[in-house]
């Protein structure tokens, strides 16, 4: 037997045994996406270098933390890792399947939401992919210390876009009566360090933008120092904003200072009683 002849058959063996695995895998219930090519068959997985922090927690930011964040009671936080490790076959199945139309819980994003008319197919095949994979956690991008302001914006405009755009719109318009403007408010251009602790801490109660109420809840993102310094940045220098710049020392400087209290739970001072 030839040498040529030898290497097609050992082909044949290789898509033989593959075949067999994913019928096993289909009887058994098992996700197909998860088998792996066999070592030496030239057949490459190429999501494989998806991870989480670097690919899959920018989209969670962007288009799921409203309910799966740290301060999430009822759903799982899936901007922690571990959590989101643990709870991610059914990521795959509400993000892809259902989508797709082959799970039968409602897909996430809820349909119709901000979220949901953001994500784009591009992110559900990453977050599915990664799943497939593995789910491997990786490591965060190494941040460059001492960026120039043209820098930070440029930055800053791709964590916008990812992870604020979706509630604020691309136009830093906001949602009428959902979630309030950034271009020109006179909320955020009136205090940086207010502006800061949002970022780093959520909030949740009633806000007044341009002279019009607003009450719902932004999360906390488990963003670093720098990246809330270029997200912040830009919001500045766009939309008809102040132009100010914010740097990573100021915001480490606020991270040890407690949030800022709701102004619907400030307490108003009463009068003594009468009785009393």
């Amino acid at each position: 037997m030839t040498t040529q002849n030898l290497s097609g058959a050992k082909t044949e063996r290789i898509a033989l045994r593959t075949a067999l695995a994913l019928l096993c895998a289909s009887f058994a219930g098992a996700p197909i996406e998860s088998i792996s090519a066999e070592p030496g068959s030239g057949i490459t997985n190429q999501a494989s270098g998806i991870t989480y922090l670097r690919d899959i927690q920018p989209i969670f930011m962007g288009r799921c933390s409203r309910c799966h964040n740290s301060q999430a009671r009822f759903v799982y936080n899936w901007l922690d890792y571990t959590t989101a490790f643990k709870d991610r076959w059914e990521i795959k199945r509400r993000i892809w399947d259902s989508w797709k139309g082959y799970y039968y819980k409602e897909a996430m994003p809820i349909h119709n939401s901000p979220e949901s008319l953001g994500i784009t197919d591009a992110e559900r095949m990453r977050i599915k992919d990664w799943v497939s994979s593995g789910a491997n956690r990786g490591v965060r991008p190494v941040i460059t210390a001492n960026r120039s302001k043209v820098e930070k914006i440029e930055l800053g405009k791709n964590l916008f876009m990812s992870i604020c755009a979706a509630c604020h719109q691309t136009t830093g318009l906001g949602i009428p009566n959902t979630f309030p403007p950034l271009a020109g408010s006179d909320y955020l251009n009136a205090d940086k360090n207010r502006a800061i602790k949002t970022v780093i801490n959520g909030r949740q109660g009633e806000v007044i933008v341009n002279g019009r109420k607003f009450n719902n809840s932004m999360p906390s993102f488990p963003l670093g120092d720098d990246d809330i310094a270029n997200v912040l940045t830009f919001v500045y220098n766009s939309f008809g904003n102040a132009g100010l710049e914010v740097s990573p020392p100021e915001v480490q400087a606020l991270r040890a200072e407690p949030p800022d209290e709701p102004l619907n739970q400030k307490k108003t001072p009463q009068a003594p009683s009468p009785y009393e």
